[in-house]
């Protein structure tokens, strides 16, 4: 676990010499997508949960939740559908912030089509889609939507890298549309565990990024555990480097599969 530990700390290092110095906008989860799909015919839960002691502390919108000292979190709903596609459901989606309390914030529809059996693939791809249905508390926009490209190279069984260039719209134009990539890297330790640095950032509108110190980029190390009987968890711990980025965010996410796969007779 020492070793563990430590490694994480040196890969967020290492990202933080790396990486680049809009408003930062809430997140209601904190995770790169590599790909992986629900077997079909089984339904998953994963529960996203987010803490910022240290955050944003003015809102995306007049009447929206403050990101300081806010706890954010949703349960996410998914069934695979075949061996390429799941479709998903988050509901609820709640937010408890230190100026408007506790409250629901919407829901969101997802769809995610990728490479089958994509962990067993030197490269997988796959791409989600997410439309969102917002409370007035969460986003100025009623509907928005996110595209999620995936790339995940698994360079052997040890080392993941995955990239994840994200576009978000409110449907107000192209141009409009806003550039949010994230990014992983991996180390598969043994017994189920695993450590990786990850990266989240937003540059701004595709018609022209916002200005170095208006951006957002948050750098997180990840501790994940498998256990024996398939509960997935991740821990992660997040540091912003811009003043438009929550400055210290901590994340836990659960995941399980409800039910098991239908095996033929």
């Amino acid at each position: 676990m020492k070793r563990l530990l430590a490694t994480a700390l040196v890969m967020a290092g290492v990202g933080l010499a790396m990486a680049p110095a809009r408003a930062y906008a809430q997140g209601d989860e904190i995770q790169v997508y590599d790909g992986g799909l629900a077997p079909k015919g089984v339904f998953n839960l994963t529960w996203h949960n987010n803490f910022t002691p240290k955050g944003v502390k003015t809102p995306s919108c007049p009447v929206c939740v403050t990101a300081d000292r806010s706890f954010n979190g949703v349960t996410e709903w998914a069934y695979g559908v075949n061996p390429w596609l799941e479709m998903g459901l988050y509901m609820p989606l709640y937010t408890h912030d230190k100026n408007l309390g506790f409250g629901y914030d919407g829901f969101k529809l997802r769809a995610l089509v990728a490479t089958p059996n994509g962990a067993d693939r030197k490269v997988a791809f796959g791409l989600g889609f997410e439309l969102g249905f917002n409370a007035d508390r969460w986003d100025s926009a009623d509907v928005s939507s996110e595209f999620r490209p995936i790339i995940a190279w698994h360079v052997n069984p040890k080392w993941d890298v995955i990239v994840n260039p994200i576009v978000d719209t409110a449907y107000d134009g192209f141009g409009s549309m806003v550039f949010a990539p994230s990014s992983r890297i991996a180390y598969n330790a043994k017994d189920g565990w695993a450590v990786a640095m990850e990266t989240y950032s937003e540059f701004g509108e595709l018609r022209g990024f916002s200005p170095r110190g208006e951006q957002s980029h948050q750098i997180f190390g990840v501790l994940d555990k498998v256990t024996k009987n398939g509960l997935e968890l991740e821990f992660g711990a997040g540091a912003g480097l811009t003043d438009a980025s929550d400055r210290f965010v901590l994340k836990l996410i659960v995941a399980k599969d409800l039910n098991k796969p239908k095996t033929r007779k």
